[in-house]
């Protein structure tokens, strides 16, 4: 790093002034970019069975069951994505180790010698 005299000082500090002005347009922009992609999108049904990677068929047959979060206006259904994506990842299995651990904490707060805490 450079030494700055004081002669250069008020140059030094409108350059450093100018580069955080930009930093801060550029996360600024940043940022609204990445608030824009986590919005909530609207699927049609050609667009859910993609996103979900099930048939077209598949998407009817669930949304008729009531297994799909689904709008409808008219004629036409629409998927949220952030829906489907809870959708999806309702599905999850527990690894065992999740299992163990729930197990664990299930007894360790049963008392001992009877059932339902009597």
């Amino acid at each position: 790093m450079e030494k700055i005299t004081f002669e250069e000082l008020p140059e030094a500090v409108t350059m450093l002034t100018k580069e955080v002005s930009q930093l801060r347009r550029w996360l600024l922009a940043k940022n609204e970019q990445k608030t824009t992609e986590t919005q909530e999108h609207f699927l049609s049904v050609q667009e859910a069975a993609k996103f979900l990677n099930l048939a077209i068929p598949t998407i009817y047959s669930k949304v008729s069951k009531g297994e799909l979060p689904v709008m409808k206006r008219g004629k036409n259904l629409y998927f949220s994505s952030t829906e489907l994506m809870a959708y999806l990842k309702g599905g999850r299995k527990k690894s065992n180790a999740e299992i163990d651990a729930e197990a664990e904490a299930y007894f360790s707060n049963t008392k001992k010698g009877g059932r339902n805490g009597n």
